[in-house]
């Protein structure tokens, strides 16, 4: 998390979320922040730019086995991105109670009706990605 952190702090012009892609054995497949204001693209979240790369990476579009780390809680684009990535193992820090889609305002992750739900960790570090979230809106 605290790369997360790290890679959410580059960009001062954007909303300040940092996602990571770690593979099984804990190495770092993609890192990414918000990119939304520099690409002029609503869907350049975080967790989104971290997928692609990694799946480019990787040559596949299915990243079993591998663990996302991101500062916020994802939103529902990203949370169904996840899931239909394969992703095994969703971390995350503070939570998102306007637009959370892993328990705040839906459970994308975790919905028995979909073919694939990831392991949830949540509130990692969550303190210091809230602090991040707060200082930047303020």
């Amino acid at each position: 998390m605290r790369r997360a952190l790290a890679v959410a702090a580059i960009s001062p012009r954007d909303v300040p979320v940092g996602a990571i892609l770690l593979d099984a054995d804990g190495a770092e497949l993609a890192a990414a922040g918000n990119e939304r204001e520099a690409a002029g693209d609503p869907t350049a979240h975080a967790e989104i730019l971290v997928l692609r790369r990694a799946a480019e990476r990787l040559g596949s579009r299915r990243l079993d086995g591998c663990t996302l780390v991101v500062t916020l809680e994802p939103c529902t684009m990203c949370a169904g991105a996840i899931v239909l990535a394969r992703v095994a193992t969703l971390v995350f820090g503070a939570w998102e109670p306007k637009t959370g889609a892993v328990g705040s305002l839906w459970d994308v992750v975790r919905d028995r009706r979909l073919n694939h739900r990831p392991a949830v960790y949540a509130g990692v570090l969550e303190q210091e990605c809230a602090t991040l979230m707060r200082d930047f809106f303020r």
